[in-house]
Formats: C-alpha cells, sequence, structure tokens
C-alpha cells in the first residue's frame, strides 16, 4: 500500500516536472525565435549599412564628374570658334595686304587667349600628324597612299580635336596612310 501512496503521490510530482518541462521548451522556442530574428535583423542592419555606403561613394563621384566634365558641353560649342580664328589667321597669312597685318595680330592674341583659358580647365588639342591612327582620338575620314609614312599613320590633320580632361569632347579628322 505505501507504495501505491508513494506512485499516487509522485503523479502530481510528475505533472508538474512535465509542465515545468513543458514550459521550459516553449520558452527555449521562443528563445530560438528571438535570437534568429535578431540575426536577421543585425544582418539587415548590415546589408542596409553597406548599401548606404555605396551609395555614398557613387554620390561623390558623380559630383566630381560633374565638376570635372560639367563644362564639355559649353567647350564643344567654342572650339567652332577656335577654328575660325584659325581659318581667319591662315587666311590673313595668305594676303600680301598689308592692312591685314593689324587684323591678323589681333585674331592671333584672341586665338592666344582662348588657347590659355582652354589650358586652364584641362582641355588640350590633339594634333596628331604623324602618330599612328588611335581611334579613341581620331577619325579617319581617308586614307591615301604614302610611302614615305608609316602605314596606318596619320599623314595629313583636316581638323583638331580636343579632349577635356583626357575625355574626348571632339576627335581629330584626319587622313591616315595606306602604307
Amino acid at each position: 500500500m505505501t507504495a501505491n501512496k508513494s506512485e499516487s503521490g509522485d503523479a502530481p510530482v510528475d505533472a508538474e516536472a512535465e509542465a515545468v518541462s513543458s514550459g521550459e521548451e516553449v520558452l527555449l522556442e521562443k528563445l530560438e525565435e528571438a535570437e534568429l530574428a535578431a540575426e536577421r535583423a543585425k544582418d539587415d542592419l548590415l546589408r542596409v549599412q553597406a548599401e548606404m555606403q555605396n551609395l555614398r561613394r557613387r554620390t561623390e563621384q558623380d559630383v566630381e564628374k560633374a565638376h570635372k566634365y560639367g563644362i564639355e558641353k559649353f567647350s564643344g560649342e567654342l572650339l567652332v570658334v577656335i577654328d575660325n580664328l584659325e581659318r581667319a589667321l591662315t587666311s590673313a597669312s595668305e594676303s600680301k595686304d598689308g592692312s591685314v597685318k593689324a587684323i591678323q595680330d589681333g585674331v592671333s592674341l584672341t586665338l592666344k587667349s582662348f588657347n590659355d583659358c582652354f589650358a586652364k580647365f584641362s582641355i588640350e588639342a590633339v594634333d596628331p600628324l604623324g602618330e599612328p591612327f588611335d581611334p579613341q582620338l581620331h577619325q579617319a575620314i581617308a586614307t591615301q597612299e604614302s610611302p614615305d609614312s608609316e602605314p596606318n599613320s596619320v599623314i595629313e590633320v583636316i581638323q583638331k580635336g580636343y579632349t577635356l580632361n583626357g575625355r574626348v569632347i571632339r576627335p581629330a579628322l584626319v587622313m591616315v596612310s595606306k602604307g
């Protein structure tokens, strides 16, 4: 009988132990879920921070390019003026008229001012006479037999090209030797 009493007396203790054990399992599951949620939140935070750094870096690069190449379109429009000034000088130098000399000097000074201004803003002329043809900087208008020149080299510059900080604004129009 004592064995029965102890067994029946243990039954409520076993039920309590099972309830506590079941409660611990629920708490452990909730703890695991919370830890997983915290890990996902940490990963999301790291991803967002990396994305923000990339965005900041791209924005800085875009601003730098805007500063560096912002005058590209404007300077491209001024190239026509320089071309015309150079043509005027060429034409004036061919003239025998002495009165043209003063105009030639004025045009020469104006052209020098333009070239100095371009140099301040890293705009450089591409005048490739005698150099190997480079499709990045030159546009071939024609080819011509030239025994005096290396094959595929520039034998005549029809129109000078220009670069802004190394970027082509206008390619040089050239005639290339066949060989």
